[in-house]
């Protein structure tokens, strides 16, 4: 977009405007998030913001269910789960006398704008109330409950809708609100039972939610590496039952303790009949004789605090959804904001429900295949990566290609990079390949720490933190000699490199070195894998997700520790070098005042802003304020030298406490999305990989100098891309270590409008209304 079209924030105007903000059906950690936003984003650029309490129940009962919110009313709700302001599923509103008057109710306080927060039936139900609305409204003049005046001023009704739904069951989005909390909700059981399970050598049927959708099932099976889940889109084929049993067995036969088999709710066979998770334990007890226990998580799954993935999801869609009612003109469409990859997206709401409809109906009608398609490229990846690494192929399968590929960590560990490593060595496996892992990065490979690795050496790496094969900060160029001399000694076909920063140097390295080694004219893949998410070439890396749940968990236990005590403000400081990448986005997941970052350069004027700020924040209903500050953000003004300005300045009004998070930001099990991620990036980088040794194979040997045989396997925007590293040395800021543009820098703005600073924001990406099957047949190499 040319600098003359930018859009800014500044020249969208909601004075006049009202909006209603609902949330309805089911339940959604992170609709408080949604909630909190829409109301923060509507006041700020002029609009009344009401609170419709206990959903479309509310907007018919109408009295004291709409009420006006205020900025302060939405304070502390962030890391609350379920939704403050209720939800009901309503009859009432299916009847035509139960919308007169909702409507009624809503003209009354002016309101002709709503963000509906919800799954398909509470859209689809939104939508027909605005195709009826301008009869409803003459039927309210006709019998004299509104004034033709009242009818004209408030003749269009605007809807957008956000998807808050733990099941991930509707099209056009990659995730709906509550969708990964549920799958901490999964993933935290699965890891305490797996603890046990191996105690007594059991199997465990898991019975996971999902009526009509697998998602949970299927992506929380990839996540614990489960041995057999059964979802509802694609029912087993006959002969199930002595294949599943078979492949246990086989399982224990390798020295495996433990099966853990994932059920949907909703999972069925060919033909129709329920397969329920109590029919599969008898099933097992019956044919193997393990001893078998069921647990049916439930409503378990619904409950707890939203993760930092639906917290700051929330956020973005809350705001884009204000946006949205901003822009609409009376023809416009009733729309979804969505997320697609790492994007907002806005698509027609009718759109998105039938496609969701054809789904149900293609279920109905056993078109399996066509089921898993249109569930979206997202689902169906999932799906193609679970068959592909929990099945062992057999060498008549999948004949043996006579490859050498090796596999090493690089750099800081980080949370994932073992499920990545489990991954990238059973999919190597499966396509032919002798499997190698070196130990301690390029430091282990030059002392010849390599082995091979066989398919159940890394069984039960999913859930694991760290990484299991050692990793060094050391880059190849100290040791190139003795690491040509060991790949030479294994004849290493193929390298992939799972790492961060030094993984990114390391591979312009050895591609620099090529010129005098032909060792190392083999294709080379890297994974980027670091909590700083600092990486050129990727929005996203394996481990920021987990370090951001670390840090978004700190902080709502020390915003807590102060609860019930006078007004205090918290100094946190984070990880991630130069870049402000933890800082900002934990700073947006926990509602933070504020985020010191080095990308942002700030002076004595700007703190001592950021502290009169808060100290009138504080006169007023704020208790607790949070700052966040990035480890290397600045020389001079350090953690120390911000706890102690806001100590002096802010006497008499608030006191002050800091705590450096440290290596905890490291630890821990990985996150669901960065187990996902690792896992669906590795496959895909193997399959890569694979192909590049067949283009480059010739006269008895694998040589190859390209470009584009060394390249970084990262997600842009929509889609994950392979990109030679060669040409990602120009975006890159060596000296500190940060891609010279950072798509997250486009989410502080919105950071301090959620904090009630005044400030510039571009929303020029904001307004462009997609459609469904277009964004899909686009979005061809999606996750």
């Amino acid at each position: 977009m040319m600098p003359d079209s930018k859009k800014f924030i500044e020249n969208l105007s909601g004075a006049g405007k009202c909006i209603g903000v609902l949330t309805s059906g089911g339940d959604a950690q992170g609709m408080n998030a949604a909630v909190r936003a829409v109301v923060r984003m509507g006041i700020y650029v002029g609009a009344k913001v009401y609170f419709i309490h206990e959903g479309y129940q509310g907007m018919v009962d109408g009295g004291d269910n709409i009420k006006e919110a205020s900025w302060e009313s939405v304070s502390s709700m962030l890391q609350v789960g379920g939704t403050v302001i209720g939800s009901a599923r309503c009859k009432d509103f299916r009847t035509h006398e139960g919308r007169l008057r909702a409507a009624l109710n809503l003209v009354q306080r002016g309101i002709t704008n709503l963000c509906v927060i919800g799954g398909d039936g509470s859209l689809t139900g939104a939508n027909l109330f605005r195709e009826e609305w301008s009869g409803l409204l003459d039927e309210l003049v006709q019998s004299g409950q509104i004034s033709e005046e009242a009818a004209l001023t408030h003749s269009a009704l605007h809807i957008v809708g956000m998807v808050g739904s733990i099941d991930n069951d509707f099209c056009g989005t990659d995730m709906t609100i509550g969708t990964d909390s549920a799958l901490h909700r999964i993933i935290e059981v699965v890891d305490a039972i797996m603890t046990t399970a191996q105690s007594h050598q059991r199997t465990f049927v898991l019975e996971v939610m999902g009526r009509h959708c697998g998602y949970l099932a299927l992506v929380s099976a990839l996540a614990c590496g489960a041995d057999w889940v059964l979802i509802p889109e694609m029912p087993p084929k006959d002969g199930w039952e002595e294949q599943m049993c078979h492949k246990l067995s086989e399982s224990r036969l390798r020295g495996s303790r433990l099966n853990i088999i994932i059920v949907a709710e909703g999972a069925t066979d060919r033909r129709g009949n329920p397969i329920s998770s109590n029919a599969v334990k008898d099933l097992v007890v019956r044919c193997l004789g393990f001893d078998t226990r069921v647990t049916i998580l439930g409503h378990v799954q619904r409950g707890g605090t939203p993760s930092a993935f639906d917290r700051i999801l929330a956020s973005r869609m809350g705001v884009e959804a204000v946006l949205a009612l901003l822009e609409a003109s009376p023809g416009t469409p009733a729309c979804v904001v969505s997320l697609c990859g790492n994007q907002a997206v806005r698509l027609p709401l009718m759109e998105c429900v039938q496609m969701t409809q054809e789904v149900q109906k293609a279920m109905d009608e056993k078109r399996f295949e066509e089921a898993v398609k249109l569930r979206g490229r997202s689902f169906e990846n999932n799906l193609n990566t679970y068959k592909l690494l929990s099945h062992r192929k057999m060498d008549a399968e999948h004949p043996h290609s006579s490859f050498n590929v090796a596999v090493l960590n690089v750099g800081a560990p980080a949370a994932g990079m073992n499920a990545a490593v489990r991954s990238a060595i059973r999919v190597g496996i499966t396509e032919g390949h002798t499997m190698f892992a070196v130990n301690d990065g390029f430091e282990g490979f030059s002392k010849g720490q390599i082995k091979e690795i066989k398919w159940g050496d890394v069984g039960g790496w999913t859930g694991q933190g760290g990484s299991l094969l050692g990793t060094k900060r050391t880059l190849p160029a100290k040791h190139t000699d003795k690491i040509a001399e060991q790949m030479k000694i294994h004849n290493i076909n193929a390298l992939l490199v799972i790492g961060g920063f030094e993984a990114f140097e390391s591979l312009l390295q050895l591609v620099d070195a090529r010129s005098r080694y032909e060792e190392f004219c083999v294709p080379m893949c890297m994974l980027p894998a670091t909590i700083s998410n600092n990486v050129s070439g990727t929005d996203l890396s394996i481990g920021a997700d987990t370090s951001l749940n670390a840090i978004v968990e700190t902080c709502d236990r020390i915003k807590q520790s102060a609860s019930g005590t006078k007004r205090r403000v918290f100094i946190i400081e984070t990880m991630g070098g130069y870049c402000g990448y933890l800082a900002t986005v934990g700073g947006l997941a926990a509602g933070a005042d504020a985020a010191y970052i080095y990308e942002e350069p700030f002076d004595i004027r700007d703190l001592q802003s950021n502290v009169e700020h808060l100290t009138e924040k504080m006169k007023t209903s704020i208790q607790r304020g949070l700052v966040l500050r990035n480890e290397n953000c600045s020389e001079n003004y350090t953690t120390d030298f911000i706890y102690q300005l806001y100590s002096e300045e802010g006497k008499g009004v608030f006191d002050c406490r800091k705590n450096v998070l440290g290596h905890m930001q490291q630890g821990g099990a990985p996150s669901p999305f960065d187990r996902n991620f690792g896992t669906k990036i590795a496959a895909k980088a193997m399959q890569w990989i694979s192909k590049k040794l067949k283009e480059f194979y010739r006269e008895g040997r694998v040589f190859a100098n390209s470009e584009d045989s060394a390249c970084l396997l990262g997600m842009r925007r929509r889609a994950l891309v392979f990109q030679p590293v060669v040409q990602l040395k120009d975006e890159t800021d060596f000296v500190h270590r940060i891609p010279k543009e950072q798509w997250w820098l486009r989410l502080r703005p919105l950071m301090k409008i959620l904090a009630k600073y005044k400030t510039s924001y571009d929303v020029s990406d904001s307004g462009q209304l997609e459609h469904i099957v277009r964004l899909r047949a686009k979005d061809i190499s999606a996750i």
